[in-house]
């Protein structure tokens, strides 16, 4: 056999949005890195945000290459190049997005027909592709892109249902079966989990899909939550792999859009700050405030006497220009309007706390980074991420913030200036809780750089490496096998 066909081949298939596209590319490239030829299946909008990465990695002379799926737009009514969640997304625009994307099924395994890969690594809302693995007799793995921890979470809520016998919606609880005491309450959870919606059935069609896949991939690392990867693989009796963090491996190539701001000059204004000073402020790419909010934000940084870098999306900025609020913020404060080079932002000395929405890359990012947290979580996984860093983990301080709400409904969760500031000084704070957080988050950083650099995460991905190579072989055996018969039975 000739090495190319000697050479394992991945099909990566992330959701198109870039806190979902980022990871399964960054995790792409490691694969690429150690020898496996990697396909990855988007649209040509999202490959244009990509495709420098991916150039450069081919340089180093890496087996990686985008493959472009075309999206219907016509017979949806949607206009060229709306395949991507955005901030300002309406509800209509998302149910579209979602219809779109399982119109993508057709063309997904045409490609699949064509190139016969070894294995479908697949984002969790692509529930579809564990039926086109079956039908090709190759293994199909789920990628989740949050933590075990949500997973156990979440496995714990639709097994016992707890958030049905409390009386209200602010009553806490506390979710059984875990191996911690974990609390919530009902406003923290998400709709569809109250109540019969569309996105009930395709929470329902994900753990079916989970069920029956080969196993599950998660950007995450083995000392970073030990006892929950037991407890799921208990719960789930699935094959598991932790290979992250995968944001280890792709610090020198752009990551997502380009920022409107020079990486150089956000570099050069953090270098003119002292040591742990700076408070950084970024809610993802999704995560969108009310003006009023907005308002309380900028005021409790203003009142916390410390230099920080606040990252706002969408066009959230245009009110505070016109009541003069970004003019006096500017003073003392770097102020991002759209995407910001967070990696770098974080890795800086002078940064002390990141108040964020929780979201998982943001989590594992700060890890790496050493850098803990104030805790501000919106919707999706994030109250669930919030209660590892806060209460399992023990770096970082909650915010406050009490309600599930999606990025389209106006901001149900309002909170007071000085319950910010409150937790920005805790976190900054240089007493026993401030010290105490700073020391757990920077050992679990040095966790997770010898986790990729030789350690457990590497280890993981030389094994599942093995095990798919060991499958394919197999199925070679079977099909030689099968022909023998057939030649027989003639």
């Amino acid at each position: 056999m000739s090495s190319e066909a000697q050479q394992l081949h991945l099909f990566f298939l992330p959701l198109m949005a870039h806190g979902h596209m980022i990871p399964m590319i960054d995790m792409a490239i490691l694969f690429a890195e150690r020898g496996v030829k990697v396909s990855i299946i988007t649209t040509s909008h999202h490959a244009s945000f990509h495709q420098k990465t991916i150039d450069q990695i081919q340089k180093l002379g890496h087996q990686i290459q985008l493959k472009q799926l075309q999206v219907p737009y016509s017979e949806l009514g949607l206009p060229q190049g709306s395949e991507n969640l955005q901030p300002n997304s309406s509800p209509l625009m998302i149910s579209n997005f979602f219809k779109a994307i399982n119109m993508l099924k057709d063309p997904f395994e045409q490609l699949v027909r064509e190139l016969l890969p070894d294995c479908i690594i697949s984002d969790m809302f692509f529930p579809w592709t564990v039926d086109i693995a079956a039908k090709f007799n190759i293994p199909r793995l789920f990628f989740n892109g949050s933590s075990f921890f949500h997973l156990c979470v979440s496995d714990s809520l639709n097994r016992y249902k707890p958030h049905e016998n409390v009386a209200s919606d602010i009553e806490t609880f506390v979710v059984p079966g875990l191996p911690h005491p974990i609390e919530l309450t009902r406003s923290q959870l998400p709709d569809f989990m109250k109540t019969q919606n569309d996105s009930t059935g395709v929470m329902v069609q994900i753990a079916e899909s989970i069920v029956r896949s080969y196993g599950v991939v998660m950007n995450s690392f083995y000392d970073l939550e030990t006892v929950y990867t037991e407890h799921y693989k208990k719960i789930s009796g699935k094959k598991v792999w932790q290979i992250g963090p995968v944001s280890l491996c792709n610090r020198n190539t752009e990551r997502g859009k380009k920022g409107l701001i020079e990486e150089s000059m956000c570099l050069r204004w953090l270098d003119g700050r002292e040591p742990n000073s700076v408070i950084y402020l970024c809610f993802g790419t999704l995560c969108r405030f009310s003006y009023p909010q907005l308002v309380e934000i900028g005021l409790a940084l203003e009142a916390s006497n410390h230099p920080f870098i606040w990252v706002i999306i969408g066009n959230e900025d245009e009110n505070l220009l016109q009541d003069g609020m970004m003019e006096r913020l500017k003073e003392k404060g770097l102020i991002i309007i759209g995407w910001a080079p967070q990696i770098l932002i974080l890795n800086h000395s002078a940064v002390g706390c990141f108040v964020t929405h929780c979201g998982w890359n943001s989590i594992l990012e700060s890890v790496t980074a050493g850098v803990p947290m104030a805790t501000w979580p919106v919707f999706a996984d994030q109250f669930y991420n919030e209660k590892l860093v806060t209460r399992v983990l023990e770096f970082g301080v909650e915010v406050g913030s009490q309600v599930w709400f999606t990025e389209m409904e106006e901001n149900k969760g309002f909170i007071e200036r000085e319950e910010i500031q409150k937790a920005m000084s805790r976190v900054m704070g240089g007493g026993e809780e401030g010290e105490g957080m700073r020391k757990r988050v920077r050992e679990l950083g040095e966790m997770a750089r010898c986790a990729v650099e030789g350690g457990s995460s590497y280890v993981d991905m030389s094994n599942l490496i093995g095990e798919l190579e060991k499958a394919r072989s197999e199925r070679g055996k079977r099909e030689v096998m099968r022909v023998e018969l057939q030649g027989c039975s003639d």
